[in-house]
């Protein structure tokens, strides 16, 4: 069973930047490369959403419209760490974020991730 792990969330004012960190381990199925690896928000009263997607093999990333420019999903097969550049943030963007795994194919729908991290918080302040 996967597990993952986030970290690097906090407060920070509008316009400011964080990075959040995903370290996933216990592949028991299949190498960490065959993974597509997903960040998702939900903030409160809304459905989960993602917000960006990489899959590690290949490198393709995707993102949803309203962080385009302005986030950046990238990963490090060394350390089976997944990173979220978050700048230039808005008080939108408050939500507790969650890391998902899934094998071969990325997606931003929730039901198809089979492995989620505990989730990690972020507040923009205005």
């Amino acid at each position: 069973q996967v597990q993952l792990a986030e970290s690097g969330g906090g407060s920070v004012q509008a316009g400011g930047s964080l990075r959040l960190s995903c370290a996933a381990s216990e592949f028991a199925d299949s190498d960490y490369r065959n993974y597509c690896m997903t960040w998702f928000r939900q903030a409160p009263g809304k459905e989960r959403e993602g917000v960006a997607s990489i899959y590690v093999s290949g490198g393709n990333t995707n993102y949803a419209d309203s962080v385009k420019g302005r986030f950046t999903i990238s990963q490090d097969s060394a350390k089976n760490t997944v990173y979220l550049q978050m700048n230039s943030l808005k008080p939108e963007d408050t939500a507790i974020y969650y890391c998902a795994a899934r094998l071969y194919a990325c997606s931003f729908f929730r039901a198809h991730y089979n492995y989620w991290g505990q989730g990690t918080q972020v507040t923009v302040s205005s």
